[in-house]
């Protein structure tokens, strides 16, 4: 499913406009993008937590000429699946 398919659902659902729904959804993403990007969580009762998961730097080596490569600091966005959630899915 992909966000033109959930976007048409939600409308269904709703009665709202395709476009009003488009504009919800993003103005959601676009509020949990700015959360992490302050370095703050985001929970979402029910459905599960955004967070920001710190990479140190490190030394690595390219497969093909065997060289060391330095691989610089990283920030990476994270999810892990609410208690909820995880039961729906598994049922």
């Amino acid at each position: 499913m992909n966000k033109l398919e959930i976007v048409k659902v939600v409308a269904e659902d709703t009665g709202l406009t395709q476009k009003e729904v488009n504009a919800v959804v993003d103005s959601v993403v676009a509020a949990i993008i700015a959360e992490l990007k302050k370095g703050h969580d985001v929970n979402i009762a029910g459905f599960g937590k955004f967070a920001v998961k710190k990479r140190a730097a490190r030394v690595s080596i390219n497969p093909r000429t065997k060289q060391p490569i330095d691989v610089p600091a990283s920030k990476a966005p994270t999810f892990k699946a609410g208690k909820q959630f995880k039961e729906a899915v598994n049922k």
